[in-house]
């Protein structure tokens, strides 16, 4: 069973990084940013679930938990960007229970490697633990945030759409272009494009969230009546 499963990871995570390009390029709100989110958002689910699955038949924690993680960031990402009216429910609290969770259990593994005599947990050094469990840690807070106010309006939901989104493109490119450099021609490597192409995505994050945080370029960006 897990060839099958392999082959559903690989094109899905193929499928999303140019879906993810063209949803951050096309106007915000606009139906092709619509149709390119909608592609990325189910190559991305396909790809972080069939990822989990072939981590648990492998019995690989750390794989595991970075699964869920991207399958948490797109999923409450989408919803935000799908809920018109300022609003929590029950799925709001039950996707703060499982980022909490990981934060936790991220935090607690970097510990362990961090002390740990061979600087590994479960084959991953601390640096990855930390630097996830951080992103989780932040992303807690913001579910926190969401539900004291009732929903997010305006620039917050925009900004938690954004970069939710485009951390997941992110852990879908470097788990191609930086994690598998071996696949890729020696010059890709060395001219250090296959950085670039990893990094791309928390770059385009960066532009569009310092872009959306002044009102008046965030009205020339989005595709909604005025």
């Amino acid at each position: 069973m897990r060839l099958p499963i392999l082959i559903l990871h690989i094109c899905a995570g193929t499928l999303a990084i140019p879906s993810g390009f063209f949803a951050a390029m096309f106007r915000k709100g606009s139906r092709q940013h619509a149709l390119a989110g909608d592609v990325f958002v189910g190559s991305m689910l396909s790809m972080a679930a069939a990822g989990v699955w072939l981590a648990s038949m492998k019995r690989e924690p750390g794989n595991i938990v970075g699964g869920t993680l991207t399958l948490y960031l797109v999923s409450t990402a989408w919803t935000t960007a799908k809920r018109r009216i300022q609003q929590t429910n029950v799925l709001d609290w039950g996707a703060l229970l499982v980022v909490l969770s990981l934060t936790v259990v991220e935090l607690t593994w970097g510990i362990e490697a961090a002390v740990s005599p061979i600087g590994r947990k479960y084959d991953y050094p601390p640096g990855p633990y930390f630097f996830l469990g951080s992103v989780a840690l932040l992303a807690t807070v913001g579910d926190i945030r969401l539900l004291l106010q009732s929903g997010s309006a305006g620039g917050n939901r925009i900004a938690r759409h954004l970069w939710r989104m485009c951390f997941g493109w992110f852990i879908a490119s470097s788990s191609l272009f930086l994690a598998r450099q071996k696949l890729f021609p020696e010059l890709m490597r060395k001219s250090g494009s296959l950085l670039l192409l990893s990094f791309l995505p928390l770059l385009v994050m960066i532009f569009w969230l310092v872009r959306m945080s002044f009102p008046t370029l965030r009205a020339k960006a989005l595709d909604v009546p005025r």
